[in-house]
């Protein structure tokens, strides 16, 4: 799976208003909840935060990707977020969070959910690439950069 065939213009938001680990992951339950018919936002929010009592989804570098299997739907979709100013999240650098790209996959792809992982991992590794998403003023800016380069 690529970035560019799971992700949509309307799930991704630039400059996002947050002020919690719980609460961007509410967000981004709540966007997802507008794609994903069969599950509510409760529980897309429930498989982001079971993941995340795994182990932050924080990879370092201002950059999250929470993520969540899925048992009722075969569906998957990525959420794209910025927020407005960095937030704690607990990431393996232990700086705070500004960008975050959120995975939901069926139970059924686990192979290829993990690969859609590192590609992604890699794509917002790029120091580059992270300091233009940090430039965007709009959610179309946002999602042009990011489907140009994945």
């Amino acid at each position: 799976m690529k970035l560019q065939d799971i992700l949509s213009q309307d799930c991704t938001l630039c400059a996002v208003p947050a002020s919690s680990k719980k609460r961007i992951l509410e967000k981004i339950s709540a966007i997802a909840a507008t794609k994903i018919s069969e599950l509510t936002q409760q529980e897309l929010l429930g498989c982001l935060m079971q993941r995340e009592k795994l182990g932050s989804t924080g990879i370092g570098n201002g950059i999250a990707i929470p993520h969540g299997r899925l048992n009722k739907s075969n569906q998957v979709i990525a959420v794209l977020m910025t927020t407005d100013h960095a937030i704690a999240f607990d990431a393996i650098d232990q700086r705070p969070v500004d960008i975050f790209i959120a995975l939901f996959v069926p139970e059924s792809l686990c192979k290829e959910h993990l690969s859609t992982l590192q590609s992604i991992a890699k794509l917002f590794s790029d120091k580059k690439i992270a300091k233009e998403l940090r430039k965007c003023k709009n959610d179309q800016q946002l999602f042009q950069l990011v489907f140009a380069n994945s």
